[in-house]
């Protein structure tokens, strides 16, 4: 009788850990979590400064600054909001948002400056505790899941080389990437790049670079140079077709929930569950 109730009890001890996995959380966002932001592929706040052809589809906007500087040379599929109160409440809305952002719990965390250039990563919160850079091509796989999110909390500055890419496979409509610079923001000339920039300064987009998504500047200013900037990159749309966003509205994230997903190491422990009890039970009848 000892022996046995050793036996469970260890059994039991083992399954303590193996029930913990099923409670690990995949990352969960509120819907809309942009808020009235999300309306914008442009929000400045001291500023809006632009140079050359620009083309944005979305809305345009700046608040509590009161100026958009040649505004003759953007082509916009969108509103202009110069200081008033929709571009006023979607600063709000984006301060919420990186606040949310910056609150999560990174799975991933890198302590010095880091090159995210020849990389694939998988949805996920990344943290870094100083700059960040991307030099090539960084890929994130959303492996379809359709509610896939990326989160980069940047501790210092985000750049780009030039001609670099951040391309999203295997997304879906509720993929999100999430940008959350505690600096500044610069992509290099002719950058494609994919996700939502919310920096807290300013954010910099050198000659011909393309985002897919937003530029977001909470204290400072979006400063453009001939570029292209789409809250809606169908494929083969305004952005060329490397940058689909898959029907998420420029990677807004509006898929995902706060009900936690099943990873695949969940899943594994929810099956060493089963085994675990099945054995038991087999023992229990051989008795």
């Amino acid at each position: 009788m000892k022996n046995i109730f050793h036996g469970r009890a260890a059994r039991i001890v083992l399954m303590i850990p193996l029930a913990g996995c099923l409670c690990y959380p995949s990352v969960a966002l509120a819907d809309v979590i942009l808020g009235s932001a999300q309306n914008f592929a442009v929000l400045g706040a001291s500023t809006v400064t632009n140079t050359g052809p620009t083309t944005i589809d979305g809305d345009l906007g700046v608040w509590s600054g009161t100026s958009i500087t040649d505004f003759a040379d953007i082509t916009l599929t969108g509103t202009e909001h110069l200081t008033d109160a929709v571009a006023g409440q979607a600063q709000s809305d984006a301060t919420t948002a990186y606040n949310a952002l910056a609150s999560l719990a990174a799975g991933t965390v890198y302590l010095i400056p880091t090159d995210l250039g020849g990389r694939t990563l998988d949805p996920g919160v990344y943290e870094f505790s100083s700059s960040a850079a991307v030099t090539g091509t960084l890929t994130l796989d959303a492996e379809n899941n359709p509610n896939a999110v990326f989160v980069f909390l940047i501790g210092s500055t985000l750049t780009t080389a030039s001609s670099s890419v951040v391309d999203v496979i295997n997304g879906g409509a509720g993929t999100g990437v999430f940008w959350d610079v505690y600096s500044s923001a610069t992509l290099g000339t002719s950058t494609n790049f994919a996700g939502n920039i919310i920096a807290d300064a300013s954010v910099t987009l050198d000659t011909s670079a393309t985002i897919c998504g937003r530029a977001i500047a909470l204290t400072g200013a979006v400063t453009m140079d001939s570029n292209t900037i789409s809250n809606v990159c169908a494929a083969n749309g305004t952005l060329n077709s490397e940058l689909g966003d898959f029907g998420s509205q420029g990677f807004a994230g509006n898929g995902a929930t706060n009900t936690p997903e099943p990873g695949t190491v969940p899943l594994l422990c929810a099956g060493l569950l089963v085994l675990a009890f099945c054995g038991w039970r087999s023992r229990k009848r051989a008795a």
